[in-house]
């Protein structure tokens, strides 16, 4: 479970998402503990959520467990390894639009290295 303490401070956030049909994105930015950036971005579209997570930490083939949830509902839980030539991952992933408004928290960690953040959609 992550917990809502953000150990990254955002430094991106974007205009809430329009009502419930194809919207544009709320997105959101920050500084990983122990070196990285990450970007997160989500946004209503077709009655489901989108949402795209990002850690680039510009060094190719770290494996890093990642854990992403919507209200507290765990969406993705699983291994992404930085890619060259950038050094970053992506997980990109559709999820059900659960009623009232959707938090989305994400944490990404590797030995040393911890990026979290959360959106509202």
């Amino acid at each position: 479970v992550l917990l809502a303490a953000a150990v990254a401070v955002p430094v991106l956030a974007a205009a809430p998402a329009d009502a419930k049909g194809g919207s544009p994105a709320v997105q959101s930015a920050g500084k990983c503990v122990g070196g990285g950036v990450w970007k997160l971005k989500a946004k209503h579209d077709s009655g489901k959520i989108e949402i795209e997570y990002q850690v680039d930490t510009n060094r190719a083939g770290q494996a890093w467990h990642v854990a992403i949830t919507d209200n507290n509902v765990a969406v993705f839980n699983g291994v992404r390894k930085t890619t060259a030539p950038s050094g970053s991952f992506t997980v990109a992933l559709r999820t059900a639009d659960r009623p009232g408004t959707d938090i989305i928290r994400t944490k990404a960690t590797f030995p040393g290295h911890t990026c979290t953040g959360s959106v509202s959609v």
